[in-house]
């Protein structure tokens, strides 16, 4: 079942791309899931961890001079550069070197700088290390999602790219209950318990590395990066175990296509197919990932403090609420994934942001008029962002797999750090008075700036988003590689402009 051989030097046909996507599901995916996905929940976990024990770690016996200005502010500002950077600098690196080399480096800089941060004993170290916590973490948005994308088949890729992002909040769930138990020092002194929570971090990213050294490259990265015998041998391995486990023999590939083998690519090539080629796919991320990054800002930016000033909610049992909204969270993808897959990317995108921002209005209009205690808050808090989780998480598998493979990891890396630079800095700066100011006006104020921006992203992905469900990546975007049929006399599997694919050369859609 190998793919046909090389065409001429430097160029190769074969049918590695359809081989992946026909597939059936089995214990090699599984172990594609758990060794890339799972690192999300290591974000998650960080970043609730430190906005949780802020309190803790600027009291005089936590054993680091920092206030909470300082913790909440500079170092979640750092942290946030540190992921945009990442993101962006792992990114290249990642559509240049390969996922695989890079999602282990990733990982690598994320051990070793939050490792380092535990032991911090000044205010600089916990500063530097947070910031190069979060390059690591950003630079694990690129390299992940862009492998998973490329290892999934298509029938699963929807569901399994919103449930991996989604798995973000079990770690935010985590770090919200494992910030109670590290605040209460009749278990743990001031100043080690918070040295504790991030040295879970670490023995969690331990396992996942154990874990991630057996995910392979992705063969589409080896097929166009002159590595082709090396992507045949490995689909030749998956597709014999997938048999003996399943029992039977795997239907032929359907398609073929031809590529012209090279080893990098500029930014110039790259910009310019996203912009110039794509550009209402590249409004389409552009919008979808600032909207979820203000909703998600609206909330969660003041949501302690909403509790604490307008319910009297002691600050220690903040924790508790905030695990309740991030089980919202995570049922969101988990639920509602397989209709990404089924109903369709358009309607299940356009929905989610919609609803989402409508529930959120209502929720400020209660909040408005003095209906809603903590608990009730709370409750519909979770009920808004079980949607907008599965919106959200539907960005990253949407600037994922509409644009061309050769700039994948790239496009991740640039909206996820327009995402992450318009919810960690333009957005704290919009909510920040309006959250903490004790005027329930100001508060409501804030959850429609939010609701309004997510809205507006649910229509422009009705009118924008591609119906990408069930295809494979090369029918969506035409590798910028591939040589098309004219001059290859054989049919490739990028060529069908009229389901919204569009090639290089074609439409810009």
């Amino acid at each position: 079942m190998s793919g046909t051989g090389e065409a001429t030097a430097g160029t190769i046909t074969t049918r590695v791309p359809a081989r992946l996507d026909r597939l059936p599901w089995s214990r090699w995916h599984w172990m594609i899931v758990i060794g890339l996905g799972t690192v999300w929940i290591l974000d998650g976990l960080e970043v609730t961890v430190v906005g949780n024990i802020a309190g803790r770690l600027s009291e005089d016996d936590s054993g680091l001079p920092i206030s909470d200005a300082q913790v909440t502010g500079v170092a979640a500002a750092l942290y946030v550069a540190g992921a945009c950077s990442g993101a962006l600098f792992f990114g290249w690196l990642t559509d240049r070197y390969g996922r695989k080399r890079l999602f282990l480096i990733t990982l690598a800089v994320y051990l070793t700088a939050t490792a380092l941060t535990a032991v911090s004993f000044s205010v600089w170290w916990f500063f530097l290390f947070r910031f190069l916590t979060g390059f690591g973490i950003g630079g694990e948005y690129a390299a992940i999602n862009s492998a998973i994308d490329e290892l999934i088949p298509s029938k699963y890729r929807g569901r399994v790219d919103l449930i991996i992002n989604g798995s973000y909040w079990l770690g935010a769930m985590g770090g919200a209950l494992l910030s109670v138990l590290a605040l209460n020092t009749d278990i743990f002194p001031a100043n080690i318990g918070w040295r504790l929570t991030f040295a879970l971090g670490v023995v969690l990213g331990l396992v996942i590395l154990l874990v991630r050294r057996h995910v392979p490259e992705s063969p589409r990265w080896m097929l166009i990066h002159g590595q082709a015998d090396g992507a045949e041998r490995l689909v030749d391995d998956v597709e014999r175990q997938v048999e003996r486990e399943k029992g039977r023999t795997l239907p032929e590939p359907a398609t073929e296509m031809t590529i012209h083998q090279r080893h990098s690519i500029g930014f110039g090539e790259i910009a310019r197919t996203v912009f110039r080629v794509y550009p209402r796919r590249a409004t389409l991320g552009f919008a979808l990932f600032v909207g979820q990054a203000f909703l998600y800002n609206a909330i969660t930016f003041g949501f302690g403090s909403i509790l604490v000033k307008f319910f009297d909610v002691s600050t220690s049992t903040t924790g508790y609420f905030f695990a309740v909204i991030a089980f919202g969270n995570f049922l969101g993808p988990l639920l509602l994934g397989r209709l990404f897959d089924t109903w369709g990317r358009r309607p299940m995108i356009a929905g989610t942001y919609i609803l989402s921002g409508l529930l959120l209005y209502v929720t400020a209009w209660f909040f408005g008029a003095g209906w809603l205690t903590a608990t009730t808050m709370t409750a519909c808090w979770a009920v808004v962002l079980f949607f907008a989780s599965a919106g959200a998480s539907s960005a990253y598998l949407t600037v994922s797999e509409i644009f061309p493979m050769e700039t994948r990891a790239m496009s991740i890396a640039f909206f996820y750090a327009i995402g992450t630079a318009a919810g960690g800095i333009s957005g704290p700066l919009v909510f920040a008075e309006l959250t903490e100011s004790g005027v329930v006006a100001d508060a409501v104020l804030a959850f429609c700036v939010g609701a309004t921006l997510m809205v507006l992203a649910g229509l422009v992905a009705v009118f924008f988003a591609v119906a990408a469900e069930g295809r494979s990546l090369e029918d969506i975007a035409t590798p910028l590689s591939v040589l098309p049929p004219a001059d290859t006399g054989r049919p490739t599997a990028g060529g069908k402009e009229g389901r919204n694919g569009g090639t290089p050369g074609g439409p810009a859609l």
